[in-house]
């Protein structure tokens, strides 16, 4: 864990990750971002608008026998609604993302793009097209292209490994296979990363500290 003052307003930024560079300042939104001799401020990040989310920076919770504290947030934003992708930082040190849209969670891990890969993984690294129902296998798992995004980026906020400035573009395309795995390419247009995991139920995140919502009532296994 490394505590610094923020360069923009002197208040105490706290990393808990010593692998993520990148912590937005909770009392001025600057994008705290760690150098060799320090830390730098990489600019102002846009304002979070509300949502009614479930989760938040601080709840906690265990994914196969590992606990984990969510740490940071990217709102993205689409022609048809927007999704949060939440940060997970692993008691053993590994970091994960857990993708939430309309009520249901995609639990990932970021996997090289290097070796052999699958025929249209290759493509969209390259910067080409995908198609819906396109296959794939990824780590020996049939999968087939679902879902197609043009996604911007709306807000952020806590430990990221990147910055994620307002109105960052990325291409999204979803994988899924018929036994509940699932995998996530994004490319910018200059770089591309791909994530693979499953998709996961709140129960089965045995989550903590949950946020309060009006009409919603905490499930009994947060409570």
């Amino acid at each position: 864990m490394l505590s610094v003052n923020c360069p923009n307003c002197g208040a105490e930024v706290v990393f808990r990750s010593p692998a993520l560079p990148v912590k937005v300042c909770d009392y001025c939104r600057t994008a705290v971002t760690r150098i060799d001799d320090g830390v730098r401020a990489a600019g102002e990040m846009a304002v979070l608008p509300f949502d009614v989310s479930p989760i938040r920076i601080g709840t906690r919770g265990r994914f196969d026998g590992q606990g984990f504290d969510v740490i940071g947030r990217v709102r993205w934003g689409w022609s048809d609604g927007a999704w949060n992708e939440w940060l997970l930082l692993f008691a053993d040190g590994r970091d994960a993302w857990l993708g939430e849209a309309m009520g249901q969670f995609m639990l990932l891990f970021e996997k090289p793009l290097e070796g052999s890969l699958a025929r249209v993984v290759s493509r969209l690294a390259k910067g080409g097209d995908a198609t819906i129902g396109d296959k794939a296998m990824i780590d020996g798992i049939d999968y087939q292209v679902a879902d197609i995004k043009d996604a911007v980026c709306i807000a952020c906020e806590g430990e990221l490994p990147f910055t994620a400035p307002a109105g960052w573009k990325v291409k999204s395309v979803d994988f899924r296979s018929n036994t509940g795995a699932c995998a996530s390419f994004q490319h910018d247009g200059t770089e591309a990363s791909l994530y693979t995991g499953r998709y996961v139920t709140l129960a089965e995140l045995h989550p903590q500290d949950l946020r309060a919502l009006d009409g919603w009532t905490i499930p009994s296994f947060a409570a």
